[in-house]
């Protein structure tokens, strides 16, 4: 029934102004807004859809990951546009906040709404 829709995701954050600086001009990702939502315009020709939701609360997972050539470029990078990475006690990261205890290499980091995304790397 679905084989051939182009579904999309979506998740909500607290703060739609504060998301799109965020998505739009941190991330560098292009963003455009329709009904006071905002659709991030991702690789692949996949949109995401972010929606303000008054109860917001963050995400305990990974909503969205961005696969990088390289990243420690990448930590270097957001680092400089004033991104945080967050530090797990399970999951001990490195002094830039890279995970490197097996599988891909990653770093999480979040939104301004405190929904959790990555950047990782495949070894």
């Amino acid at each position: 029934m679905f084989g051939t829709t182009k579904a999309y995701s979506g998740f909500s954050v607290n703060d739609i102004e504060a998301a799109r600086t965020f998505y739009g001009d941190t991330l560098g990702l292009r963003v455009s807004e329709e009904h006071g939502m905002l659709i991030l315009h991702i690789a692949g020709d996949r949109d995401i859809l972010v929606y303000p939701k008054q109860d917001h609360t963050p995400a305990t997972y990974t909503i969205l990951n961005f696969p990088v050539d390289d990243i420690e470029a990448a930590v270097e990078e957001l680092s400089r546009r004033g991104v945080r990475f967050e530090r797990y006690d399970h999951l001990k990261a490195d002094d830039k906040g890279i995970f490197r205890g097996g599988g891909p290499l990653i770093a999480w980091f979040t939104d301004p709404a405190g929904n959790v995304l990555s950047v990782l790397q495949e070894t």
